[in-house]
């Protein structure tokens, strides 16, 4: 856990590590590529051995102004997943645990923002209850971004259950039809000091959010950036990003800010540490400071 101001944030690991062979992730690129960054990359974020790239697949917990904030969800449990072996059918994740180790229940989040709707983002949205999806925060508000939203709701239309690992009819829909998602747009205010803010590219309606106080800013800024190696090579688009060129172009004015306004970015997979402050030359490069 660390503290921005009055906020308290901490991580709550769903799976970790979640290691996908670079290529995967970034198609064409080699991890031979990242030998000179090794003593930065290795051994959190690279696994050099195996030319993989680790990522975690976590939620973040943000408590402030009251609220219980959860952002993103995750894989979540019993959910057909049969493309990944490593997300189909779990049990025993322990994430409902951890999320007590954090002094709560279920039942005391407040609020759960989607920043998209991908499967590893969305899972523990719902539980399974007598062969049921229901929602698993039974008082929250999910909030959803309105054009991701639309986004997926269209695919899954066009063909039913074959998107995104069929997640938007176990993991989203029960949502709405409980009546317990909110629609929400790029500058929605959470609470104050508390913006939603548009991050395209990745998705075509992913939403960040701004953690604001006094002059600082906190950026949770979901999969813009999806490990420290991208913070070197902004231009690396990874291969799950809908629209490449928009995705750069986000993380390119992520990485601008927050190097001329000492912003602390907190990324959805940023595995080991809390979020990183980026530190930038004249010429154009970008380089990692990671707070932990």
């Amino acid at each position: 856990m660390f503290a921005f101001g009055p906020a308290r944030i901490r991580t709550l690991a769903d799976l970790d590590p979640f290691a996908l062979p670079i290529d995967l992730l970034f198609p064409g690129r080699d991890v031979e590529m990242l030998r000179p960054l090794q003593t930065v990359l290795a051994p959190h974020h690279v696994d050099f051995d195996t030319g993989s790239i680790l990522l975690g697949v976590h939620s973040h917990l943000l408590q402030t102004a009251g609220l219980n904030i959860l952002i993103d969800t995750c894989i979540g449990e019993h959910k057909p997943r049969p493309r990944r072996a490593d997300w189909h059918q779990r049990a025993a994740s322990g994430y409902l645990e951890r999320l007590a180790s954090a002094g709560l229940r279920a039942e005391d989040i407040d609020i759960v923002l989607c920043t998209h709707l991908h499967a590893d983002h969305v899972g523990w949205n719902t539980k399974l209850v007598d062969g049921r999806w229901v929602p698993t925060f039974p008082r929250a508000r999910y909030l959803i971004g309105r054009a991701e939203f639309d986004l997926w709701r269209e695919q899954e239309e066009s063909a039913p259950g074959t998107h995104n690992h069929g997640s938007f009819i176990d993991s989203v829909q029960p949502v709405v039809d409980a009546g317990q998602a909110e629609f929400v747009d790029d500058g929605f205010a959470v609470a104050g000091g508390l913006d939603l803010v548009a991050l395209p590219g990745h998705t075509r309606g992913q939403l960040g959010l701004c953690l604001c106080h006094q002059d600082r800013r906190a950026i949770f800024c979901a999969d813009a950036i999806h490990t420290p190696v991208q913070v070197f090579h902004p231009d690396w688009a990874s291969r799950f990003c809908s629209d490449p060129q928009a995705a750069i172009a986000t993380r390119h004015t992520l990485l601008d800010q927050a190097a001329s306004r000492d912003d602390l970015l907190v990324p959805a997979h940023l595995r080991h540490y809390s979020g990183m402050r980026i530190r930038g030359d004249a010429s154009g490069s970008y380089r990692p400071e990671f707070v932990a």
